[in-house]
């Protein structure tokens, strides 16, 4: 009869060896379509080595809990548990970059100026430069992140509830006062913006820049990861209770193979 952890695990890792063959799936069609933008060639690479990693962990899995070699189930939880520890090692990790008063208190700085080594200004070098920033507007620009907005009258485009990225990726800056034209669709007045800010100028009616290379952009982007990993603590918190669970199952799985009746020596 098989044990109830044996069948658990193996039901787990059918599920997960499902859910890599389709991020291989994505990788494969975002590296054929990798010429269209710098979006899918930034994401194309990511998909397919968690694919691949997913499928060889959800493989032995399956094989350590199906035919009961402990071998291949050692190997298993011994990945299992490199992966909770690097949850850990991330959790802890995206607080110091999330949370300003946490990054401050633990680099030892005690004002506002941004230096070398301060883990509140961590997304600020590494995510929004050059090297990355591209990559961010090629995405907004491929999945069409402004066509969203609704087009229409004036008053109509005032009722929406834009996001505050939305704000500030997708039009000009208020302070700018250019003429409405639709959600997308700004003319700056004949005597030049109402500010003399770099924004202003920056702004463009062409589809795929508008204002994402806007300050105003990058900050909000900023903030927008920054609020939304209230969010995403949940799901990660979540998601590491799930592994733990199952580490704990895939233990007591090892533990039927090695019972009598179901250990198979491995070398």
């Amino acid at each position: 009869m098989v044990r109830v952890s044996n069948f658990l695990i193996s039901f787990v890792n059918l599920l997960t060896f499902v859910l890599a063959i389709m991020a291989i799936a994505i990788g494969i069609w975002a590296k054929a379509e990798e010429s269209k933008s710098l979006c899918q060639k930034a994401i194309y690479m990511p998909f397919l080595i968690f694919g691949a990693s997913l499928l060889v962990l959800s493989l032995m899995g399956l094989v350590g809990s199906c035919c009961r070699a402990s071998f291949f189930l050692w190997i298993y939880l011994f990945f299992l548990f490199l992966f909770i520890v690097g949850m850990i090692c991330f959790s802890v990790f995206t607080i110091l970059v999330t949370n300003k008063n946490v990054g401050k208190a633990l680099s030892g700085k005690g004002d506002n100026e941004a230096k070398f080594g301060d883990w509140q200004y961590w997304l600020e070098r590494h995510v929004v430069n050059e090297k990355h920033w591209g990559d961010i507007k090629s995405c907004m620009a491929t999945f069409k992140y402004c066509q969203m907005i609704p087009r229409g009258k004036s008053a109509d485009f005032y009722k929406y509830s834009l996001t505050f990225t939305q704000s500030s990726c997708c039009k000009p800056p208020t302070y700018c006062g250019f003429e409405f034209h639709n959600a997308t669709h700004w003319t700056m007045p004949k005597a030049g913006p109402a500010v003399p800010d770099s924004d202003c100028k920056t702004w463009s009616n062409v589809q795929n820049e508008l204002c994402f290379n806007c300050q105003s952009c990058k900050s909000s982007f900023l903030e927008s990861i920054q609020k939304n990993w209230n969010k995403f603590a949940l799901i990660n918190f979540c998601v590491f209770v799930f592994i733990i669970i199952i580490y704990s199952v895939g233990c007591c799985a090892l533990r039927n193979n090695r019972s009598k009746g179901y250990y198979k020596p491995y070398p």
